[in-house]
């Protein structure tokens, strides 16, 4: 009798490990939503991480520095978001692995716009070539938005210390100031500078894509997930790039005259991303005017990084012991791009 209770309690007990099991191994997610984060939406909505074990919970925040936060901190095991010189700093200090690439600036595609506000358009700032002499609406210093600027100062020809720099902190306040006039300047993400030049509210003069191609961001895990959940990281970059595949073949074609063609399964990715993006409202065109450049595997262009990183050293907002080869590991996605060296 002995024998059978335990055999029977075996067996009842049996359906609650089998599922625990399937219910895979948990991980967190942070990001921002924004159309940029596209390949975690997809996947999660199409059950790639599912089908890989994975039990995915997101972090959304508003501002790429706490993303890199969260993953040193223990809070999420993996990230999305733009490179900064706060993310360099974090990831110097040996707890971030730069894993993969988010989003590209590349010929051919939008990307982010340079936007100038109606009052300094209609006082003749009406070109690149113009910057000298006016303001510059980011974020903060050290900020992509930072890069971007120098990046275009250094390719059009003009000293970046002759451009006005204004740090306002959120995206939304350098909206509000570039619309009152109380900046001339900025440099943000397609559907946002399209929907003021639409409205009215200002102008765009040009792509930083035309200017300075590079890598804006990357997917990344704490070193310690490496070190201790390898399979895991394999399971979730596999993931990534089955949904970044899914993204830049909806998303990102090109005619052979290089104009942008949206492939027929771009209604369903668009509807998939809205979700996060817009919260479900109807937004489809937004979306697909700011659809921005994604790799399909998900690779890097690594010497984009290695340049970034020794710009922000360059103005003290790096310290000079961060390596860039030192923070990525490059054995999780193959052809990656820019290769030092080579």
């Amino acid at each position: 009798m002995k024998i059978k209770a335990i055999i029977l309690i075996v067996f009842l007990l049996l359906p609650s490990v089998t599922g625990s099991a399937m219910a895979g191994e948990k991980i967190t997610i942070a990001a921002l939503t924004f159309i940029s984060s596209s390949p975690l939406f997809i996947a999660q909505e199409r059950g790639y991480y599912t089908a890989e074990g994975l039990q995915v919970e997101f972090i959304f925040f508003r501002a790429a520095q706490p993303v890199a936060v969260s993953i040193v901190s223990g809070d999420a095991d993996f990230g999305v978001t733009a490179f900064t010189a706060g993310f360099f700093n974090l990831a110097g200090k040996g707890a971030l692995k730069v894993i993969g690439a988010q989003f590209r600036e590349e010929k051919g595609y939008d990307g982010s716009a340079i936007l100038v506000s109606n009052k300094a358009h209609g006082a003749g700032f009406t070109s690149v070539k113009d910057f000298p002499g006016h303001s510059y609406a980011m974020t903060q210093v050290g900020s992509s938005f930072h890069y971007m600027i120098g990046q275009v100062a250094d390719e059009a020809g003009f000293k970046l210390d002759s451009v006005k720099l204004k740090p306002l902190h959120s995206v939304p306040n350098m909206i509000g100031a570039l619309k009152s006039g109380q900046v001339d300047s900025m440099i943000i993400v397609p559907h946002i500078a399209k929907g003021l030049n639409k409205a009215g509210a200002a102008k765009i003069i040009g792509w930083v894509s035309e200017y300075a191609p590079y890598q804006v961001g990357g997917l990344f895990t704490s070193s310690k997930n490496i070190e201790q959940h390898r399979k895991v990281v394999e399971k979730f970059v596999r993931a990534y790039q089955r949904a970044a595949t899914d993204y830049n073949t909806a998303m990102n074609a090109l005619t052979s005259e290089g104009k942008r063609v949206f492939g027929p399964e771009a209604d369903d990715v668009v509807n998939l991303i809205n979700k996060y993006v817009y919260k479900g409202k109807p937004s489809a065109a937004k979306i697909k005017s700011g659809a921005v450049y994604i790799d399909p595997k998900g690779r890097l262009d690594v010497g984009s990084v290695y340049q970034q990183i020794e710009w922000y050293k360059s103005r003290g907002l790096v310290d000079k012991t961060v390596s860039a080869e030192k923070i990525i590991d490059l054995s999780f996605i193959d052809g990656h791009y820019n290769m030092p060296g080579k």
